[in-house]
């Protein structure tokens, strides 16, 4: 499963949405009407799920899935 597709997931186990309303362009805040408390659940998955740590200061405002993805994917290189 690709980097995207494990964002993704943790996206819909923690907000409840369509998975095909997700793109890499998808904005959490704008797009899926997460709040704060709701980014930083996902981050929390996604931070055991790779086992890293991802600074919420960098997605917090106006964070993209493709932002995420990115933050991962340098993390884990």
């Amino acid at each position: 499963m690709s980097v995207f597709e494990k964002v993704k997931s943790a996206i819909v186990n923690n907000l409840s949405v369509d998975p095909d309303k997700i793109t890499l362009d998808t904005n959490l805040k704008n797009d899926l009407h997460a709040d704060s408390i709701d980014a930083v659940q996902v981050i929390m998955d996604l931070e055991d799920e790779f086992g890293i740590e991802i600074d919420v200061d960098k997605i917090q405002d106006n964070a993209t899935v493709g932002t995420i993805v990115e933050l991962i994917e340098a993390s884990i290189k």
